[in-house]
C-alpha cells in the first residue's frame, strides 16, 4: 500500500513536470526522448532479471499496436498542458478508468458494467461538468483545447488497457514485453509527429527543464512503471486499481503548491467527484 501511494504521488507530479519541460523543449520531442531512453532502461533491466523484453513472431503486431496507442496517449498528454492548467489536465487525464469500464462493457466478455461502476461513471461525469464550469482569471485563453487533449490522452490510455485485456492477456507475454513495446514502438510514430508539428521549434535547456525531463524519464516512465507492473504481477489488480484515485488528488495539490495555479471551488468539487468515481469503478465486487 505504501509503494502504491508513492506511485500515485509520482504520477500526480508528472503533469506538473511536463509544465516545466514544455518551457524549454517542444512537447512531442520531450515525449519521444522520454520513451526512447525509458525503453532502453526497461530492456537493460529485463536482461538483468533474465527476462525477454521483445515480442516475437505473431506477437510483434501487438507490440506495434501498443506503440501506436501509447504514442497517441503521450502526444496528447504532453500537448495538453500547453493550453490548460496542470490541475485541470490531471483531472481530465484520469477519466481513463471510466473509459476503460465503458469500453470493457462492450468489448471484453464477462467485464460488464455493475451498479457500482455505473454510479462511478455518473459521479465522474458530474465531476467533469464541475471542472468545465470552474473559471479562474489565470486560465489560458484556449484552455478548453488542453482539456480536450487530455480527454483524448485518457481515451488512448483506455484503448491501450482494453487492447491488453482483449488480445494480450492470454498470450505468453510478460509485463516487461508489454511495457517495452509501449515505450519503444511508440518512438517512430512520435518522431513523425515531431517532424510534422515541431521540427522548427527551438530548444532552450536550463536546469529546471532538464530536471523535469529526467523526472519524466527515470522516475515516472522507468521506475514507477516497473514498480506498477511488478505490483500488477504480484497482487490482485482490483485491490491496486482502486488506489489510482490518489493520483489526481496529488496532481491537483502539487499544481497548487508548486505552480501556484488557482484552485477554485468548482475544481475541488469536480476533483472529489472524479476521485470518488474512480474508486467506485475500481473497487472489488462484494
Amino acid at each position: 500500500m505504501l509503494l502504491l501511494v508513492i506511485v500515485c504521488f509520482l504520477w500526480g507530479g508528472n503533469i506538473v513536470s511536463i509544465k516545466f519541460s514544455n518551457q524549454g523543449v517542444p512537447p512531442i520531442m520531450a515525449a519521444t526522448f522520454r520513451s526512447l531512453v525509458a525503453s532502453a532502461l526497461v530492456w537493460m533491466y529485463a536482461r538483468m532479471k533474465g527476462e525477454d523484453a521483445l515480442m516475437h513472431g505473431p506477437d510483434f503486431k501487438h507490440g506495434v499496436v501498443l506503440g501506436l496507442l501509447f504514442a497517441a496517449d503521450f502526444i496528447f498528454l504532453y500537448l495538453g498542458p500547453v493550453y490548460t492548467n496542470a490541475s485541470r489536465a490531471v483531472i481530465f487525464l484520469y477519466t481513463h478508468p471510466f473509459l476503460v469500464a465503458l469500453g470493457a462493457h462492450f468489448l471484453i466478455p464477462g467485464d460488464r458494467l455493475t451498479r457500482g461502476k455505473v454510479l462511478g461513471l455518473v459521479l465522474a461525469f458530474a465531476g467533469l461538468v464541475s471542472v468545465f464550469g470552474a473559471r479562474a482569471t489565470q486560465l489560458p485563453p484556449h484552455y478548453w483545447v488542453g482539456d480536450l487533449l487530455e480527454v483524448a490522452a485518457a481515451a488512448s490510455w483506455a484503448g491501450t488497457t482494453i487492447y491488453i485485456k482483449k488480445f494480450i492477456h492470454t498470450r505468453p507475454i510478460n509485463h516487461y514485453q508489454t511495457l517495452f513495446a509501449q515505450l519503444f514502438y511508440s518512438v517512430p510514430f512520435m518522431i513523425v509527429c515531431w517532424a510534422i508539428l515541431e521540427v522548427d521549434k527551438p530548444v532552450n535547456l536550463n536546469q529546471l527543464v532538464v530536471a523535469a525531463i529526467a523526472y519524466q524519464t527515470f522516475v515516472v516512465a522507468f521506475f514507477s512503471y516497473i514498480l506498477w507492473f511488478w505490483m500488477i504481477h504480484s497482487f490482485a489488480v482490483t485491490q491496486l486499481a482502486a488506489f489510482t484515485f490518489l493520483a489526481p488528488l496529488f496532481g491537483v495539490a502539487l499544481s497548487g503548491l508548486i505552480l501556484a495555479e488557482p484552485l477554485p471551488l468548482l475544481l475541488w468539487i469536480g476533483l472529489i467527484l472524479v476521485a470518488a468515481g474512480i474508486y467506485m469503478v475500481n473497487r472489488p465486487s462484494p
